[in-house]
């Protein structure tokens, strides 16, 4: 079993900002920091480490923003680009001070977060001013769209994401995100995969709520696209692809593909205890006569819906990638997945029948069941 991420953000993690900021603080108490920190420190996961040390960093330091969030950038020193694994996590509290005392203090905040996002990442402090101050947030923003650090270029692509994972939601931009798309224009042809990854990343969440704007904008983006930008413009229809969504299967090329047809569907073993796998496999045929004019090889985007039981016994569909496929006509292919039906943090397995679906470009074919039971001796 994998250690928890926390055992690697322990104690001197505080000690380490306790003594940086003690560096460039007068009268800064270091021992007196650590042991607020770490009262109760133990019991605490990750991110309530993170927000703890944040609220003692309140408690120690001046109670003046334009005082307190220069030190805080003072104390970062030297661009150390050494750091690996979970070694920058220790500025993640120091992100998370400046979104919390920082907002009065503008430029100061916006010099912090300039700085601590070439080290870790600023997108989730860089949120509370484009909640607070969206308008003066958005033009430094589109200054750092063309920043020669790839990490500043990111934070805007990132922390504008409306629907950032383990983040406050941007209610704004879920409502409207012209202002977002904006920006994304500037950095959907960057040099940095990392940054075009992000752009992708934030038009996915946009996808959720503005399906059409996202494939407008993204048949625009792929008429005179180079590879790079058609990998983009993929990833960020992969929420969209997964639905079925012809227009989005359009823009990559995916036709309706009605003339191919379902031909077996086979889920083994029929009877699967919890903390086992199942393997599902699929037989496509291409119905068109071989040799017939205009009838050229197709691609058929091919996923797998498998319908888990809840708790009510209801079921939630969940999509899973089976491929892409090539047939020509008269063409038979074969698609095969193994799913896991072993309990996860993201995905509780329970007991019942468990319904398959086959989606072929978008169009989605019913195929067999498996019974889910519980583990032996549980």
């Amino acid at each position: 079993m994998a250690e928890p991420m926390k055992n690697s953000f322990g104690p001197q993690v505080p000690r380490t900002i306790g003594e940086q900021l003690a560096g460039v603080t007068d009268g800064f108490d270091v021992e007196a920091f650590v042991e607020d920190c770490l009262r109760g420190f133990d019991d605490l996961e990750l991110m309530d480490r993170a927000r703890r040390i944040a609220d003692v960093m309140g408690d120690h330091l001046p109670a003046d923003p334009h005082v307190a969030v220069p030190l805080v950038t003072a104390s970062l020193g030297p661009l150390d680009h050494g750091l690996t694994g979970m070694a920058p996590m220790r500025f993640l509290p120091l992100t998370l001070y400046v979104a919390k005392v920082g907002l009065p203090a503008f430029e100061e905040s916006m010099t912090a977060q300039y700085e601590l996002t070439k080290r870790f990442t600023a997108e989730f402090s860089i949120r509370a001013f484009l909640i607070s101050e969206p308008q003066r947030t958005l033009a430094r923003l589109r200054d750092w769209t063309a920043d020669p650090d790839e990490n500043v270029r990111r934070l805007v692509s990132e922390g504008t994401r409306p629907r950032l994972p383990w983040a406050a939601r941007l209610p704004a931009f879920i409502a409207d995100p012209t202002p977002v798309l904006t920006l994304l224009e500037l950095l959907r042809d960057d040099p940095s995969e990392y940054v075009r990854r992000s752009v992708a990343n934030n038009l996915n969440d946009i996808s959720k709520d503005h399906p059409e704007l996202v494939v407008a904008l993204a048949e625009r983006w792929s008429a005179d696209g180079d590879q790079n930008r058609n990998r983009l413009v993929r990833h960020a229809l992969r929420t969209l692809v997964k639905r079925g969504d012809p227009q989005a299967l359009a823009v990559l090329g995916h036709a309706a593909a009605d003339h191919v047809e379902v031909a077996d569907v086979d889920a083994q073993p029929a009877e699967v205890a919890i903390g086992e796998r199942v393997r599902i496999t699929v037989t496509l045929r291409d119905t068109r006569i071989p040799g017939m004019p205009g009838a050229a090889a197709e691609q058929v985007v091919v996923d797998l819906v498998v319908h888990f039981v809840k708790a009510n016994g209801s079921t939630s569909p969940k999509v899973f990638k089976g491929g892409i496929r090539e047939l020509s006509p008269g063409e038979v292919a074969t698609v095969a997945r193994t799913i896991s039906v072993a309990q996860l943090s993201t995905r509780t397995h329970h007991p019942g029948r468990h319904m398959v679906q086959v989606q072929v470009n978008g169009r989605r074919v019913d195929g067999p069941s498996f019974e889910v039971v519980a583990a032996p001796g549980s």
